[in-house]
């Protein structure tokens, strides 16, 4: 497997979780059912477009690229340049959240990254863009810690968000190590502990349900995804649920009445990074919007960890 390949697999496989769940997110599972059969929404739509989730973390990918070495304050001039040029581009149209569009307005009248998150808020917008924070300091986990606090304290400071975020990018890391997905429960508990008592309780109804027959009353116990600490839980689920499943585990994520392309990205993200470029369907690759710029941003985050790591 080359380099590139693993991050790849991940860029790829979250912006089409992404858009595998965008038509179907604020859908009740009457109108899901009703719309695409009782299985709900099996494959993306030709073209698969993504929504900000892609988008930010490809914003987060290009700050890592310039500045993925650089002590964490230059990084995070890079990441604020990088989320105000994209919110003040074109390609900001697919209704980001308001707490994502407040931080940046404050980033943009010259408020410190330190201060710009909003304090209560929980959404998961924190941990949706982290996964190349996962990959490129995936041999370093402790700058993981530091670098995806950051990233998600520009914009949500509440401390489940904060736990988000970090989780999010420690288990692309684990899921790059090779570790099994019925250890990913405990071992982002272990990293993460002491941030949240919140996230800490949602994580663990994952345990709650991990037997139960019935995975949409399973992964409707752990939530609805709104939230950044049920967002993660639920992408574990479906990654224990799906371990070897690329398809499944996202068809799982998305068809949930709730934040069904946030929910699916963190999923697409984790499974790829386990299973590899080869797991997600050509077809699906195919039609994605924005692959040749993945891919590109696949290439160079690659070779930034070279730079840093050597051949990993």
């Amino acid at each position: 497997m080359s380099e590139q390949q693993p991050i790849q697999a991940i860029l790829l496989g979250l912006a089409l979780g992404d858009a595998l769940g965008w038509p179907i997110e604020f859908l009740s599972l009457q109108k899901i059912h009703t719309i695409y059969g009782p299985d709900g929404i099996q494959q993306p739509p030709d073209p698969a477009l993504v929504t900000d989730d892609t988008q930010m973390t490809i914003a987060i990918g290009e700050a890592l690229v310039e500045a993925g070495e650089a002590d964490l304050d230059t990084l995070m001039e890079a990441v604020t340049r990088r989320l105000i040029a994209w919110s003040n581009s074109p390609e900001n149209d697919r209704a980001p959240g308001h707490t994502v569009t407040e931080a940046i307005r404050t980033l943009e009248a010259g408020s410190s990254w330190r201060e710009s998150g909003n304090a209560i808020a929980e959404g998961c917008g924190s941990a949706i863009r982290v996964a190349p924070i996962g990959y490129l300091n995936q041999h370093d986990p402790e700058r993981l810690r530091e670098v995806a606090h950051a990233v998600g304290l520009i914009t949500h400071a509440h401390p489940s968000a904060q736990a988000a975020a970090i989780a999010a990018a420690y288990l692309v890391k684990l899921a790059l190590d090779g570790v099994p997905p019925d250890e990913y429960l405990p071992r982002t508990l272990e990293f993460t502990t002491g941030i949240s008592d919140e996230f800490r309780d949602t994580m663990l109804r994952i345990e709650h349900v991990s037997q139960w027959a019935d995975e949409l009353a399973a992964i409707m116990y752990i939530g609805n995804g709104w939230v950044g600490r049920e967002t993660v839980a639920m992408a574990v689920y479906c990654a224990m649920r799906y371990p070897d499943d690329y398809p499944g585990a996202v068809r799982r994520a998305v068809n949930i009445p709730g934040d069904s392309d946030s929910v699916g990205c963190i999923t697409g993200g984790l499974v790829a990074a386990r299973l590899g470029l080869d797991a997600i369907p050509a077809d699906w690759i195919a039609r994605l919007e924005h692959r040749d710029t993945l891919t590109d941003l696949a290439e160079r985050l690659a070779d930034k960890k070279r730079s840093l790591y050597g051949a990993s």
